[in-house]
This record gives structure tokens, sequence and C-alpha cells, in this order.
């Protein structure tokens, strides 16, 4: 089996079953506290088989990365193509963003609170690809509405990115916090509180960091 990375569709029943039994167990016990006897044990298969589908550890997270990301990449180039103002493409790829890990919560998690070393982060080539195409998605929209005067010359761009996901994470790191102080009883509606008032939080917060003050 070819251990190089795969675009999503191109993995096969077996391997989605592995890689979701991986995320949940990933998001449970941590990346360094589940082995892959863990992930095969939950899978009901043999160990012998994640191994030959995806090699390492390490390599199986890398697929896992793609499997849940890669069509963001392609929700991302085309929003760049569509014929709208920069400060909508920018609402709009934060809707997609805040969707996109409410909906993935588990592989968002792992990401962002366990690979902040610099040694793991060089052992997960598709993280690291994934947050530099993310971010040149970003400067493209910044750098067209600064070139229409619209946005300001002295955003500090690479910040953008963290300022949308800590709000986010800390929002849902504190979810019985806010769950109660906004009467939040159930789920729908603490998907509905993020999918409407967050998001436009998060819209007016990064639309007054890119727009010149009146």
């Amino acid at each position: 089996m070819n251990k190089s990375i795969q675009l999503k569709s191109n993995f096969n029943e077996k391997q989605i079953q592995i890689l979701e039994v991986a995320e949940t167990l990933f998001a449970e016990k941590g990346f360094d506290g589940t082995s892959i006897r863990n992930i095969a044990k939950v899978a009901k298969i043999n160990v012998a088989m994640v191994s030959y589908y995806f090699g390492s550890k390490e390599r199986l997270l890398e697929s896992l990365i793609v499997y849940r990301t890669s069509d963001l990449k392609n929700q991302l180039d085309n929003l760049l193509q569509e014929d709208l103002e920069p400060i909508d493409k920018i609402n709009k790829l934060i809707e997609l963003y805040i969707n996109r890990i409410n909906s993935n919560r588990g592989i968002y998690r792992i990401l962002h609170f366990e690979f902040t070393s610099k040694k793991r982060e060089q052992n997960l080539q598709a993280f690291s690809e994934l947050k530099k195409g993310n971010l040149k998605s970003l400067e493209t929209i910044i750098e067209e509405g600064q070139k229409k005067g619209i946005f300001r010359k002295d955003v500090i761009i690479p910040l953008i990115t963290p300022t949308i996901l800590g709000t986010f994470f800390h929002f849902h790191m504190n979810k019985p916090f806010f769950e109660n102080l906004l009467n939040l009883k159930t789920e729908d509606l603490y998907n509905n509180y993020i999918k409407t008032n967050l998001t436009k939080h998060i819209q007016q917060t990064i639309k007054a960091l890119l727009i010149y003050e009146s």
C-alpha cells in the first residue's frame, strides 16, 4: 500500500472506518494517549491492517487531516473566484471556518491544542500545508481589499486566523459556562448560537480590524 497521503475521495470504506475511530480516540485520549493497538481494537480489525493502510500513527493523523479538511480547501478556492466584495468574502470565509470547526470539533481540537511543538508540526506535513493554504486564501482576499482602499494597510494578516479560531475555541472550551449564561439548554440551541450570534460577533470583530475608522 502506498503510504503517501491520499485525497479524500481515494479512501476506501475500511480506511474511513479506521480514520473515524482514530479521530474519536485522539479527541478522547489525546494523540499520545492513543496507540495503534487501541485503534485496531475499537475498529475490530487487526493491528497489521492499520499499519498496512497508514504505516504509522503520525501518517494516520495526516490522512485524517486530509479526510476532514480537503473539501474546505476546495470551498476556499471557490470563494476566491466568487464575484463578491472583499469584506463579503471575509464574512463568508469566517462562516466556512466556524461551520467546519463546529462540525468537526474532534480533529480541530487535536490540531490546535496538541500540536504546538515545532518538532511535532514538522512531522505533520499535511497540517503545515493546510495552514499555509488557508493563510494564502486569507492573504489573497485581504490584499484585494487593500488594493481597493477598503482594508487597512497595517493589518497583521497571520494574526487574523488565530483571532477567529481563538474566539471559537474559548467559547467552546467553556461550553457549560456559556450554556448557563446564555440559557442554551439544548445542543440545537448551542449550535444555532454558534452559527448565528457567535459567527456574527467574529465577523464584526474582524471587520473592525480590517476597515478604516470613519
